[in-house]
This record gives C-alpha cells, sequence and structure tokens, in this order.
C-alpha cells in the first residue's frame, strides 16, 4: 500500500474536521478580487511520542502572498486551535513566513482532533483487550498474542488525515490585492507526512529462515556509495504487530527521531525499522526467541552489503519487544553493535554476560513493575562482572534544556553503561491512570524525545 493511501485513506474511523465560519475582515488595499483563489490544500502530518497527528494544512494560491498579513484568525478549522499562519514557497512548515504561492495554516498537536490514531495513548493505548505484551508488566492487558492495547495483526487503526479550513479573514497577495473572506471551506484533497515520507517500504525474504519481513529503510539525503554511513536499527513494542510496514513509522518516534532534518543535519545515518506481525520475544512463562529475530539480524546483514555502511558504527535500539529484542542481539551477537540504547526492557539475567563490555543507555520507568526490577537486575549483574555503571533518576517531564544538563552530567561519568529511571510519578500524562502498564508504555513517549542520547549513541564505535 503506498505511504500516503496508508495515511490518508485508512479504513479506520475518518476524522472529519468541518470549518466553522467566522466574522469577516474588510478589504483595505487599492484592488480588491473576488474569484476563488485557494488551487489545492493538503494535510500534513507529524508523528510525537504518541503517535501521529494532522499539525497543519498548506493552502496553494494563484499568487505569492504577504506573510506579514496573516494572522491566527485569518483562518478557521472546527475544533482546531490555530497556533501560526504564515506564508511559505512550498508546502511544508517553516520556522519563519516567506512571501510565497503557499499559507501554511498550523495546529495545536495537543488538541482532542489532532491524533490521527483511534485511542490517544502511546502505540495505540486506550482500553485494552485481553493477553500480555512481551516486556509489560505481567498480567497486563493487549491487543492479541503477545500484543499490546490496540494491537494484534492489523496494529492500531489510523484515522483519514483531512481537514477543512475556511479563509474567514482577508489574504493580501504580494502584489497588494486583496482576497476577501470565503464561507466555502476548502478541504485537503493530499497528505504530506512530515519524515514518514522519507521512508522506502521494502520487504526482504531470509534464505536461513524463510520468513519474509516488511521493513522501512531511510537513506541519508543524498547518500553516495563512496561515502559510509552509520546505521540505527529500531525495533517496535508488541503493541503494534501488523502486516502493514507503515504501523512501526506512526506509532511514536523510536524509529523517526533518527531520522527528522536536524539529527540527520547533525548525524547523518541510515535507519532500518522492521515491521513485525507476530511476538518476537516472549518473556512470559519462559525466555523464548522465534526465528524472526535471527531473520532481522541476517536483514541488517543485507542492508550493510546492499549500501555502504559503517560497520563499526551499528546500533540497535527499542522499546518494550523491541528493547528485548536489543538484548538478545547483543548477548547472542556480542560483536554486532557498537552501542545500544534499551527502552522499557528486561531478559533472564542467567543469559546477559556476554553484554559486560557493551556500550549501553538503558531508560526504565521506576513505576514499571516488571521492566524495572528486571533491568535492575540485569545492570547489577554486568556490573558484578566488571561492568561500569552510572544511575541517576530522572523527572519525566523535565524540559528539553533540563534533559541536557542531565545527560552531560552522567556522560561525565565516562562509564559503560548509563542507567536511567523515571522517577515514579512523572511518567503517565494527568487524566492518565498511574498505573505499571502505564508507566510502561509512557517510558518511550518521553526517552526518544530526549537529543542527548541519541548524540552519546552516536559517538560510540566498535
Amino acid at each position: 500500500m503506498d505511504r500516503r493511501a496508508f495515511i490518508a485513506s485508512s479504513a479506520g474511523a475518518a476524522l472529519a474536521v468541518v470549518g466553522g465560519v467566522a466574522a469577516y475582515g474588510t478589504a483595505s488595499a487599492d484592488e480588491v478580487s473576488t474569484d476563488g483563489h485557494i488551487k489545492s490544500a493538503t494535510a500534513i502530518t507529524e508523528v510525537f511520542g504518541d503517535g501521529l497527528k494532522l499539525t497543519a494544512v498548506a493552502l496553494e494560491y494563484d499568487a505569492p502572498i504577504r506573510s506579514a498579513k496573516l494572522s491566527t484568525t485569518t483562518f478557521t478549522v472546527a475544533d482546531r486551535t490555530i497556533t501560526k499562519v504564515y506564508a511559505a514557497t512550498a508546502p511544508t512548515p517553516a520556522r519563519k513566513g516567506r512571501n510565497g504561492r503557499y499559507v501554511i495554516v498550523e495546529m495545536s498537536p495537543d488538541d482532542e482532533a489532532a491524533s490521527l490514531l483511534e485511542s490517544s495513548g502511546p502505540s495505540g493505548g486506550g482500553t485494552p483487550p485481553s493477553g500480555a505484551p512481551s516486556g509489560a508488566p505481567s498480567g497486563a492487558p493487549s491487543g492479541g498474542p503477545s500484543g499490546g492495547p490496540g494491537g494484534g495483526s492489523s496494529g492500531p487503526k489510523i484515522k483519514e488525515a483531512v481537514a477543512t479550513v475556511v479563509q474567514a479573514g482577508t489574504v493580501t497577495t504580494a502584489r497588494g490585492t486583496v482576497y476577501p473572506a470565503d464561507s466555502a471551506g476548502v478541504t485537503t484533497t493530499a497528505v504530506k507526512n512530515l519524515i514518514v515520507d522519507d521512508f522506502e517500504q521494502l520487504s526482504f525474504t531470509d534464505p536461513a529462515t524463510g520468513n519474509t519481513l516488511k521493513y522501512n529503510l531511510y537513506k541519508p539525503r543524498g547518500y553516495d556509495k563512496g561515502k559510509s554511513f552509520p546505521l540505527v536499527l529500531f525495533m517496535h513494542d508488541a503493541a503494534v504487530l501488523s502486516s502493514d510496514p507503515l504501523t512501526t513509522l506512526v506509532q511514536g518516534n523510536g524509529a523517526i527521531s533518527w531520522a527528522s532534518p536536524e539529527d540527520q543535519a547533525k548525524r547523518p545515518a541510515f535507519v532500518l525499522a522492521p515491521q513485525y506481525a507476530s511476538a518476537v520475544v516472549d518473556d512470559h512463562g519462559g525466555y523464548t526467541v522465534t526465528s524472526w529475530l535471527e531473520t532481522t539480524v541476517n536483514l541488517l546483514n543485507n542492508v550493510t552489503e546492499t549500501y555502504n555502511v559503517d560497520t563499526k558504527r551499528l546500533y540497535t535500539t527499542g522499546q518494550s519487544m523491541g528493547a528485548i529484542m536489543s538484548i538478545v542481539m547483543d548477548v547472542q551477537y556480542p560483536d554486532l553493535f557498537a552501542a545500544s540504547y534499551i527502552v522499557a526492557g528486561q531478559w533472564d539475567t542467567s543469559t546477559v554476560s556476554p553484554m559486560v563490555n557493551d556500550k549501553l543507555w538503558i531508560t526504565v520507568a521506576q513505576g514499571d513493575e516488571n521492566a524495572y526490577p528486571g533491568q535492575n537486575a540485569i545492570t547489577e549483574k554486568l556490573e558484578s562482572e566488571g561492568a561500569t555503571v552510572t544511575r541517576a533518576v530522572w523527572d519525566g517531564t523535565s524540559t528539553e534544556r533540563e534533559f541536557a544538563a542531565e545527560v552531560k552530567k552522567m556522560v561525565a561519568e565516562k562509564t559503560s553503561i548509563n542507567y536511567v529511571a523515571f522517577e515514579t510519578g512523572t511518567v503517565v500524562p494527568s487524566g492518565v491512570t498511574d498505573n505499571a502498564l502505564n508507566n510502561h508504555l509512557y517510558t518511550w513517549k518521553i526517552a526518544y524525545n530526549i537529543e542527548g542520547i541519541r548524540e552519546w549513541i552516536f559517538r560510540q564505535h566498535k
């Protein structure tokens, strides 16, 4: 399925955003036109820690628009809070306006109507069915075999990315022509998915196992085979088991955070994000691993052979099930990765000795009744065998600047393992039940937003 078709026209419940009629301004320029001037409207989506959201609309006009004449009252969108309006030369959000044919109408990602996931929690979390996801607290509900809330083979349902915008005030062209307000709303007919559209969807058939694994691959912009690049492998949690490869890209920012324009400008790299249709590991009722883990490693090897990847700078990361997979890979393939970012995971401590010399950054919530004691046990085991560890308890509600300071403090210790526990009561947002499962699910909403950790990962070499 085409990635825009998946996000813009999913079979899930549609998000109908209908523009309202507002009081109109009056024209003040010398020339006033009364014709329709909006040629197209494109919905713009972004992925946040809690999933895909509709955050802007790009309106294409028939002439360059004067950005300085626009304001947040120039347009309305029902049930949405407009935060910024400006002109642009391309249908993409920008830091500041510039006269151009496009008008960007930005909307608050905090609006209830912004979310394009069927439920508002991370990875489709909401009211869960029955079962227990790999990596989640024992007895936690889930959406299928080793699945998670809203999970199962179909993954979380994605709402249609569509909005209707009303030009409630006047719009002035760069030449001074005034386009008067128009009560007729303009509905989006196309979708631009920021960062998500930069990934390619592919599949790999593993000759060793016979498995066919769908995956997403981000290639550094301007990739040249004459230069090698590092690679980040991201593996999702069991809440989003799905046959559609795009699911892992839209359920949270574990994959896309490494591929953002800001990160790629500083740390250009490949990003590999497989999509699993069934559970790969099981940490409830026995520690078992399926052939899909071997297939994932074989996929990684295939990508490194196909492209000029720096094999001394391979990194693995994952949340919950994906965190466990990273641990198992570190155990079974101890020379594969230069560093690992483990988010809300745990595993059999009797097997982890091969990780003693690994470079690890670990994040977990103190309120996660499974991953927290499990990760404590793993870290203590590695420390007893010679690993150096720096531990810290962080406030999960910290600002970007506060997190940066905390990272700097830990990195200064120069240990091979950095272990962060998010303090009880600071992980689950207000209005959501503060229980073990939600502490687990909301850990990665925080974890992948901490830029300094990503920076530390990329400093590690084999």
